[in-house]
Formats: C-alpha cells, structure tokens, sequence
C-alpha cells in the first residue's frame, strides 16, 4: 500500500508542477483546478499509508475525515475549503453568471491556490515519509 500512496503523492507533486506552469502561461483557472486536484492526490496518499482508500473529492472534508491524530489544524482546512471552491467554477462556464471560467480568475487568485497546495502537500508528505 506505501509503494501506491507514493505514486499518488509523486502525482499530486507533478499537479502543482503544472499549476505553477498554467501561471506562468496566464491559464489561471487551470492553476486553481490544478491545485485542488495537487491536493486532492496528497490527501489520498495519506489516507493508503494508513490502509485506507479515500473516496470524493472534497479536499477540505477528505482532511476533517482523516483519523483524530492525522487531522490538520483549522488553517489548513480553511485552505482546502478555498481549492474546493475551485474544483467546478475553474472547468465549465455554466458555474458563472456569462462568460467563461478565464473570465473571471485572477493571477493573485491562481497564485493563492497554488501556495495553499504547496502548504497542504508538505502536510501530507511529512505524514506520509
């Protein structure tokens, strides 16, 4: 099971790689996506080191459901209740009034998301190795 949750984990590490690069490229709601699906992976990974295997895809409400002694302090969830807010809105224009998602994401936004999952992933790395 440790040898599947590295996997997730080298994932969820190539997924904020590529949300650092849709930054870089202006794709601010592929930033946001990207990060919440980052931390999503991590979070999963954590949950095959205890034998476990996590379904949905609730960042904030997959961290608040890990056992007492691996559950994150309040911060960390109020980020991950940020990148569920991302998991829709930042893929399909009809969660916006008009227009499309890169209408309405921002490079302070995307950069937020981003760092969010970087704290969130370190969290779940140092559970995990």
């Amino acid at each position: 099971m440790v040898e599947n949750a590295l996997n997730w984990l080298r994932q969820a590490e190539k997924d904020l790689l590529h949300a650092e690069k849709s930054i870089i490229n202006k794709d601010y709601e592929w930033a946001c996506f990207a990060s919440q699906q980052a931390v999503e992976k991590a979070i999963k990974a954590l949950y095959k080191t205890i034998n476990i295997d996590a379904w949905g895809y609730s960042v904030s409400q997959l961290l608040q459901n890990l056992p007492n002694d691996l559950i994150p302090n309040n911060n960390l969830i109020d980020m991950a209740k940020e990148l569920d807010k991302h998991y829709i809105p930042a893929r399909y224009p009809n969660a916006h009034p008009s227009g499309a998602p890169m209408d309405y994401y921002t490079k302070k936004e995307a950069e937020r998301a981003v760092e969010y999952a970087r704290t969130i992933i370190k969290y779940c790395k140092n559970k995990i190795v």
